[in-house]
């Protein structure tokens, strides 16, 4: 059996000089291989999110949360299944201590000035996705298009699954890295990962970035949310409360 030579006229052995040589036709259908596997990777991925998204909306216990997600993320739902929601019946309100009350569809928000974080997701639970970029709206944009009156002091977040809620001060709300959220990691939301349209809290565990968004009312102190309710820490940054300790280089 003869060896196929390579470019340069040598055979193709190991990187010792020694080990079965790999010909240029197999080279080249791996090469082949991986650049199909790399254009199929966004495809792969969204099935394997709606798959377990799927999992996690008929699974009453919440054991579906422990299955691991695409790059990283587990999947939480405090609820039965969520209902999906569209360019037809999405809505965004934003109301309470404001001058004017809104509500946006999705065309609107797209329409807006969109603005991209990169950060390391960091769940209090201790999993991390590193440098995942989110990209939407800062909420200090709907804040400000809604005329905040004088006595607000913190921001509350309901959601279309009926039963979460989170709340931020008025000054955690209006910080730059803040997001009505429209796409994560270079693509739409998808429904598992709290789409169309979720909060995303950049410096703060990923328990205040509330999924499946759709109220934004403006109030006179803050109103704790579900987590909290049940122990968690209201102002959650990263490594500084919650008792941990764990915050991350970014």
């Amino acid at each position: 059996m003869t060896k196929e030579a390579n470019p340069a006229g040598t055979p193709d052995h190991g990187a010792d000089g020694s080990g079965t040589p790999v010909g240029r036709r197999v080279v080249l259908g791996m090469l082949a291989a991986g650049a199909a596997g790399v254009a199929a990777a966004p495809l792969l991925q969204r099935a394997w999110d709606d798959t377990l998204g799927a999992a996690a909306q008929q699974d009453p216990t919440g054991l579906s949360g422990l299955l691991p997600g695409g790059g990283g993320f587990r999947y939480y739902s405090v609820t039965g299944p969520v209902p999906d929601k569209d360019e037809h019946t999405y809505r965004l309100t934003v109301d309470g201590l404001v001058r004017h009350r809104a509500a946006y569809r999705l065309a609107d928000l797209r329409a807006l000035p969109q603005t991209r974080v990169v950060r390391d997701v960091q769940c209090v639970t201790g999993w991390r996705v590193p440098h995942t970029p989110f990209e939407g709206v800062r909420l200090s944009h709907l804040l400000d298009a809604a005329g905040v009156r004088p006595e607000a002091r913190a921001v509350r977040f309901t959601c279309f699954d009926g039963a979460y809620s989170e709340s931020l001060t008025l000054e955690q709300a209006r910080r730059h890295d803040v997001l009505v959220a429209l796409r994560m990691q270079d693509a739409p939301l998808a429904h598992a990962h709290g789409g169309p349209v979720r909060l995303y809290v950049a410096p703060m565990y990923f328990y205040k970035s509330a999924k499946w968004l759709s109220g934004i009312t403006v109030t006179d102190h803050v109103l704790p949310g579900y987590w909290e309710n049940l122990g968690y820490d209201v102002d959650a940054w990263v490594g500084r409360s919650n008792g941990r300790d764990d915050a991350p280089t970014t």
